[in-house]
């Protein structure tokens, strides 16, 4: 029985192509077992001369020779006569290179993998990897290497392949347009790194060091548990289509979940990251009516926006999806019936606002008024943002239509509730056993004297190992236990969401705090269509899902109520990490008055993304809100990473490079020094891995950096300089052989955090990813080659606080374009690293407008974020040239109206 696969893989040899790892990648083949598809990567005789002729000549810089030999290897001149000898075991049948149903004999294997266009073939990414940055800043001549060239284009405009490339693109900031840098790193042939040490990130089978250096990420297509390994199931709370994610949305529940997912897959465990849009309810109604689209306009928009947000933030989904689909439909209303038979739901009347001039039902957020709790004027009819009360919109003080500001009547419509006071024992049952399991533990060392902000105490390793939830969400819940579970209404007048399934409520849809958390389930449907095996399957798969407070009681009460209800065997939730709010500068974020960073901000402001997750990460709030600051920000870039992680890996690269020609010296651990060092990093790597085995996500990141500061403390006694080179040589062979094994322990207690700065240190150490190991130990051996020095941060100035504070400080202050503040970014990085900066001066800002904005300068600002939406897909895309500087061309046009019509209003004004 032929089972269809999905080969991923990542080419990690030249160092200008790790960005490849999200190139193209998807070939599906039949296979009867994984053993066959092993095989066939090894033996490949394409891959081979890949390996041994191609990519040396393209690392010395030898074009003309590099592209005879691919137009050869393009042509099939070298692989016809050997690669039907290289598949012995591979069914004849090649699923995506021929239409399904042509049976091919192995000589017609040949011309399929290097001719196909339709769906690439691995060997076809390999060779395309290798030779992008060669062809796309070299001027090819079509006559002299016909086959290639025909060969890359055509490539270039499979969809799967530009998908690919704009995703390279846009999580590495440019760098798969850059021109390559020296391939003298990740040179399999100077590697000394023991195997075990190695990374493989495929679950399903053991550690093995692939010759070619192709790291297979899941040979398995789709992902599934497997029985008696660790199953890790994650999700993310699903984003709201109606605007841009902003910083506080992305900490809240992506970034947090990447965090976690990342250290599961370095750990070994079998991992499966979940998430997509929620786009169903009376948000994306309103915000549709607002921009004058159609709601699935509106999706279509903000699905594309939350994912490049996302993608630009380095955030690794197995799979990121959406709601408005079959699988949805399906899946709710399949749980909603299993209810209904069950006698947990019930149809009642319930009073409703109706609003007389619009003639509807007015859901929840149609409605806002005073909260009847707090007093807050801006309540919306289904919660309170200040007290976070949830709220039915007829207890609404003084209530308004939000659609024309009238004040609405009261009016009887028909609805469906589920019985949360018959399921609350179940829940109650459910809630104990997840959220409070009891654990014995034995007392652990503190180590207080090295780093006295982390503790490790006996009641956090049992936290640690048990799963138990975080303090806010048990909270949360218990509050609502406590004050006893009533009916809650799942239907609502609406047209936009998922229909009910029942004649007499066949004009009402399903609440969307019913719905969104099905999404789950209906995203991982979308996935495989062996989903259950992951959610119906409790004894062997631990459910986390990670969001901010105020999704905590729809998690933790009503979705497993729901799920609890069909009487089926769920997969239930495990743990919870929950997040309090993040506040911008001491106030709210506000998209509406440009207060705050939005993700867009984010991708233009020039600042690398780890800098970002770093700071969002460490500023998590997980106990308090906490509040971003533009001061605090450009602090932990200048202080925590530049002058500790940043400053101990430059130092200890460039002395390798200067002094011992880039190859590691022997080495030994006599003296009582690195004994000590060695305990101090394991005890700090044990409180790491004790963290964030608990979800404690800030604690680890504090012992990362811990442990980049022990390595300081260590250089700093050693005293490693050019002296100590000169007059003891086995002392400083000492000191550099234990501190190329530490950064390269550094790089991977930091990929969970800041995936590309591990991905800079595995290029200067010319090592492969490697796991999280329970404790430290020396796995590059004397007589590794590392490769070169590069910056992994650069200092900014502290004068662009206030830069950023104008640009996103509100409507009333200074205004200060995106790409005047990412000039002066720029600029600040290069005079750091002691380069004379080529650029010219950038252009006069426009003229500051203060106070409230006319309309029309307010709409015309509009227009110039929607253009600039316009100009970045198509870049992402990798657009013809031609229309992007039209969509472009549109856009300086827009702003040069803004320009002068602010400068007409200043005159005005004046």
């Amino acid at each position: 029985m032929n089972i269809p696969r999905t080969c991923f893989l990542i080419y990690v040899c030249p160092s200008s192509l790790l960005p490849f790892r999200y190139l193209l990648n998807e070939v599906t083949i039949t296979s009867t077992t994984d053993a066959d598809l092993i095989a066939y990567l090894q033996r490949n005789s394409i891959i081979e001369r890949e390996e041994a002729v191609l990519r040396p000549l393209v690392a010395a810089g030898k074009t003309e020779k590099a592209l005879a030999v691919a137009e050869a290897i393009v042509a099939g001149e070298h692989n016809k006569a050997v690669i039907g000898n290289a598949m012995p075991n591979l069914p004849e049948r090649v699923m995506g290179c021929v239409p399904v149903g042509k049976e091919v004999n192995s000589n017609e294997i040949s011309e399929i993998f290097g001719n196909s266009f339709e769906k690439p073939h691995a060997t076809d990414v390999i060779i395309f990897a290798t030779l992008y940055h060669t062809i796309k800043n070299t001027s090819v001549d079509e006559s002299k290497y016909p086959k290639l060239v025909v060969w890359f284009k055509r490539l270039c405009q499979v969809h799967c392949v530009a998908r690919g490339i704009s995703a390279a693109k846009a999580r590495t900031s440019g760098l798969a347009d850059a021109n390559p840098s020296p391939l003298a790193t990740l040179d399999p042939a100077t590697q000394k790194v023991k195997a075990s040490a190695i990374l493989n990130l495929d679950p399903t089978r053991k550690k093995t060091h692939i010759r070619t250096q192709l790291l297979i990420l899941s040979v398995r297509s789709p992902r599934l548990p497997i029985k008696s390994e660790r199953n890790i199931l994650i999700t993310s709370a699903l984003p709201y289509v109606n605007n841009i994610p902003h910083l506080g949305n992305i900490i809240g529940s992506v970034l947090s979940a990447d965090v976690y997912a990342r250290f599961c897959r370095a750990r070994g465990y079998n991992t499966l990251y979940i998430c997509g849009t929620d786009e169903y309810g009376t948000a994306t109604e309103t915000k549709a009516l607002e921009e004058g689209v159609s709601c699935q306009e509106l999706c279509d928009k903000y699905n594309a926006i939350h994912s490049q947000v996302y993608e630009w933030f380095g955030i690794s989904f197995d799979h990121f999806g959406r709601t408005t689909t079959r699988q949805q439909t399906e899946i709710a209303q399949d749980i909603f019936l299993n209810l209904h038979k069950n006698g947990l739901l019930a149809e009642d009347t319930m009073v409703q606002l109706y609003c007389k001039q619009c003639s509807r039902f007015l859901a929840d957020r149609y409605v806002e008024g005073t909260c009847p709790h707090c007093k807050y004027d801006d309540a919306r009819g289904d919660q309170c943002d200040k007290c976070g009360h949830l709220l039915n919109a007829i207890e609404l003080i003084n209530p308004r239509c939000k659609l024309d500001g009238n004040q609405p009547i009261t009016k009887e419509s028909k609805h469906m509730f589920l019985d949360l006071t018959t399921l609350q024992p179940k829940i109650e049952q459910f809630t104990e056993e997840s959220a409070s399991k009891e654990v014995s533990f034995e007392e652990k060392d503190q180590n207080d004297s090295l780093v006295s902000w982390i503790i490790l105490s006996a009641q956090f390793v049992a936290f640690a190992l048990s799963g138990k939830w975080s303090l806010n969400g048990i909270t949360i819940t218990q509050s609502w236990l406590k004050e006893g579970l009533k009916p809650r209404c799942i239907t609502r007048d609406l047209k936009w969401g998922t229909p009910v399934p029942l004649e007499e409520m066949k004009d009402k849809v399903f609440y969307v705090w019913f719905d969104a958390p099905i999404g789950y389930l209906s995203i991982s449907a979308n996935y495989t269509e062996e989903w259950e095996k992951w959610w119906k399957n409790p004894e062997d798969v631990r459910l986390y899902q990670f969001m901010g407070k105020d999704n905590v009681p729809f998690h933790t009460v009503i979705f497993p109520g729901s799920l609890i209800g069909t009487g089926e065997n769920w997969t239930l939730l495990h743990h919870v990490s929950t997040t309090e709010y993040l506040n911008y500068e001491g106030g709210k974020f506000s998209k509406s008055r440009n207060i705050g960073v939005f993700g867009s901000n984010v991708m233009e402001s020039g600042i690398p993304v780890e800098v970002w997750r770093y700071y969002l990460i460490a500023s998590r709030p997980e106990t308090n809100d906490s509040v971003f600051t533009w001061k605090e920000f450009i602090a932990k870039n200048n202080g925590e990473l530049l002058n500790n992680v940043g400053n101990f890996v430059n130092r200890v690269i460039k002395f390798i490079g200067a002094k011992y020609d880039s190859v590691i010296p022997q080495f030994d651990l006599e003296e009582e020094t690195e004994k000590t060092l060695v305990k101090d990093v394991n005890a700090l790597l044990q409180q790491y891995i004790e963290a964030l085995e608990a979800v404690k996500i800030r604690a680890a990141l504090n012992a990362a950096m811990a442990i980049s500061q022990r390595g300081n403390q260590y250089l700093q006694d050693s005293k490693i300089d050019n002296t100590l080179f000169t007059n003891n040589r086995k002392r400083c062979d000492t000191v550099v052989g234990v501190t190329t094994n530490l950064i390269y322990l550094i790089s991977a207690l930091f990929y969970p955090y800041m995936p590309s700065t591990t991905d800079s240190i595995l290029r200067q150490l010319n090592a492969p990813l490697r796991t999280i190991p329970d404790a430290w130990s020396l796995d590059i051996d004397p007589g590794h080659r590392i490769g070169q020095a590069e910056y992994l941060f650069t200092k900014i100035d502290e004068k662009l606080e206030a830069v950023f504070k104008g640009k996103y400080g509100g409507n009333s202050a200074q205004a200060i374009p995106a790409t005047d503040a990412a000039t002066a970014v720029a600029s600040s990085a290069t005079s750091t690293v002691g380069k004379k900066s080529s650029k010219k001066p950038s252009a006069p800002a426009a003229p500051v407008w203060s106070g409230p904005k006319p309309d029309e300068l307010v709409a015309l600002e509009k227009k110039v974020e929607e253009q600039g939406m316009v100009v970045r897909k198509l870049k992402a895309e990798g657009a013809d040239k031609a229309k992007l500087q039209e969509e472009v061309n549109s856009l300086l046009a827009i702003k040069k109206e803004v320009a002068d019509l602010m400068e007409r209003l200043t005159a005005e004004k004046n």
